[in-house]
């Protein structure tokens, strides 16, 4: 009996744990589904987005789409730079069997150069396999012809079409406009640290200098993309989605091409700028330095030889002479003295000096030579400036003295940058006693004082200065920033370019500027006035100031011999002018580089030929009517 109620204890105790094991698989099991359904919860609907754009990540890829790039006109609607399409030579290298093989053969069967199978071989190793690179990027008409014909031969090969800028005007407006070039590892860290770099993702060229690189950010436009759906191997299977790019706005400028190729071809062979500015709000309309080169080099990808002949020519093609020359300004700046003298009080209209050829400062031995070496007897202020009188300009510096010159001149924009809306200028040097103690930390002498009368010694300008300081005598005070844009188009709109000027040219006695205007308008007109001969006959009136400046000292005793002096110590020939004389609508500024002749007969000539083209068919009128 007791066995039989231990028996059955024992069965009720392992009935009792199987339950209870039973219960705890149960939980663990109930527990084990709830933590599986929290986690497909999880997954597939509090992250279900998440996971969907990791998804996309993987098979959508997003291409950048490049802008068109701005065209650039004219103040007439003519084409100054334009985009072209042209055809180039690409291939996608794990498409291409014997890449090796198959490149020597495209070699040698399209006359493709060392050079440009090194550039392929550096884009190559920064692309993935199955992208394609450039191995010839523009292709002409014979080259493209002639794979055409044997294209089936060169699987993995093919001609894509592209847009390139392109410039038909040439060398002729290069240092204007400028031009656009492949974007270098230098361009690239501006751009990222200009936070730029997302804009110029499918961009492969940018506007290195002139209005192009002035105005890249308005010629560039906004990049686009597209979605492309891919396999698992980055390849592209069909589109998804696109946002088209935003195409560059269009400039217009104040360039009147017709003008400017006439400015190139009157400078011809010669070194040296030629630029017209209208005085009354600083349009330029022609801006020519010479010499020149084809901006479409830079466009299509200049060669190495191409480069190193520009960097290396002794005559400096890459210089912008409009902006960047430093001249020594000569006799072109003696109507604007002239104003400094008569506001100090240091002459006046009826003050004259004795030139008897030469100027002498009291107890130096030295002589200071009138270009005129007889002299020219008694001279007054209006004399001075008609007949171009070193010697009484050697007086009036020397009575005024280097800083009270500087701090005149610098309100006309001498030493200072003009403002144009190109990057490429110079402030050129406005001399002072603290500027050569800066510099050469020597002391000013009164004999450099003397030669900055004439325009020489420490002082040089830009052609573009000289400009600006012209046009702050003909408007009587007014003082422009000289500009290159007219407008901008932005879709159907037009919006003008801003007129800036800065503080103006103030006088105490305002008729000091008709003193100075009218000595220009007897320059041109007057019998013995130094561009008499060269506007003789104009149908236009006009006023100037001639001058020729000295590249290298002469000695006292030396004799000045064009003809057998080396061309690069040849004087300077250069012409500031203006005309109509009534309104003054155009500035012109000449300058030629190391010419046989001055001012009078080499620059003035060039400035009467070009004004004659702009005023063409104008009566005639006036004194200088023939």
């Amino acid at each position: 009996m007791r066995r039989r109620r231990s028996t059955i204890r024992d069965h009720h105790a392992e009935t009792a744990l199987f339950g209870r094991r039973v219960v705890v698989s149960l939980i663990i099991v109930v527990a084990v589904f709830g933590i599986l359904l929290g986690n497909m919860y999880q997954l597939q609907v509090i992250q279900h987005q998440s996971f969907q754009t990791r998804s996309n990540d993987n098979r959508i890829k997003v291409v950048p789409l490049a802008p068109n790039r701005g065209i650039i006109y004219d103040r007439e609607g003519r084409i100054l730079a334009e985009n072209r399409p042209v055809l180039s030579l690409e291939l996608i290298p794990e498409r291409v069997k014997d890449l090796e093989s198959t490149v020597a053969r495209l070699a040698e069967l399209l006359n493709i150069n060392a050079e440009q199978l090194l550039r392929f071989e550096r884009n190559r190793k920064r692309e993935r396999r199955f992208e394609q690179v450039i191995l010839l990027d523009q292709l002409n008409e014979e080259q493209a012809a002639i794979f055409a014909a044997r294209q089936h031969d060169f699987p993995g090969v093919s001609i894509e079409a592209r847009l390139v800028r392109h410039y038909p005007y040439g060398e002729s407006l290069t240092h204007a406009l400028g031009y656009v070039a492949k974007i270098n590892q230098r361009d690239a860290q501006r751009l990222k640290e200009q936070g730029l770099d997302a804009n110029y993702a499918a961009t492969r060229t940018i506007g290195k200098l002139g209005v192009e690189g002035y105005y890249e950010e308005q010629l560039h436009g906004a990049v686009g993309y597209q979605q492309v759906e891919v396999d698992i191997h980055g390849r592209s299977l069909r589109t998804l989605e696109i946002e088209p790019p935003i195409p560059g706005q269009d400039l217009v400028l104040e360039i009147d091409i017709a003008l400017q190729q006439k400015a190139q071809e009157i400078l011809g062979d010669n070194r040296g700028s030629i630029i017209v500015m209208d005085p009354r709000d600083g349009a330029i309309m022609a801006m020519i330095s010479q010499p020149s080169y084809d901006p479409n080099w830079f466009a299509r990808g200049i060669s190495v030889d191409q480069y190193r002949g520009l960097l290396n020519s002794r005559h400096s093609p890459l210089l912008n002479r409009a902006t960047q020359g430093g001249y020594p300004p000569a006799s072109t700046i003696k109507p604007q003295l002239a104003i400094v003298g008569l506001e100090e009080g240091i002459i006046t209209t009826d003050t004259q000096i004795w030139d008897p050829g030469w100027f002498q400062i009291k107890g130096v031995d030295h002589r200071y030579r009138d270009w005129l070496s007889w002299g020219h007897g008694w001279v007054d202020v209006d004399r001075a400036i008609v007949e171009s009188c070193d010697t009484f300009y050697y007086d009036l510096a020397l009575n005024l003295g280097i800083d009270t010159i500087s701090e005149h001149m610098v309100g006309y924009g001498f030493g200072e940058l003009t403002g144009i809306d190109i990057g490429e200028e110079s402030s050129a040097v406005m001399p002072s006693r603290g500027w050569k103690r800066a510099r050469f930390n020597q002391p000013w002498y009164a004999g450099e004082t003397v030669s900055i009368g004439i325009g020489q010694s420490y002082w040089t300008v830009t052609p573009m200065q000289l400009a600006v300081a012209t046009a702050v005598v003909v408007n009587r005070g007014s003082r422009p920033v000289p500009r290159l844009l007219r407008a901008i188009r932005d879709g159907g709109v037009e919006l003008p370019a801003v007129h800036e000027q800065k503080p103006p040219v103030q006088l105490n006695n305002p008729e000091n500027w008709s003193v100075a205007l009218n000595a220009m308008e007897d320059v041109v007109s007057s019998v013995k006035g130094t561009a008499r001969t060269a506007f003789k006959g104009a149908t236009y009136t006009s006023g100037g100031k001639t001058g020729t400046a000295q590249v290298r000292s002469i000695g006292q005793d030396e004799e000045y011999d064009a003809e057998t002096t080396a061309e690069k110590y040849r004087d300077n020939a250069m012409y500031v002018g203006y005309a109509p004389v009534e309104a003054p609508e155009m500035v012109v500024i000449i300058t030629a580089e190391n010419v046989v002749g001055g001012g009078g007969s080499v620059a003035a000539p060039m400035a009467r030929k070009l004004m004659d083209f702009y005023f063409q068919d104008e009566p005639v009128v006036g004194e200088n009517a023939p």
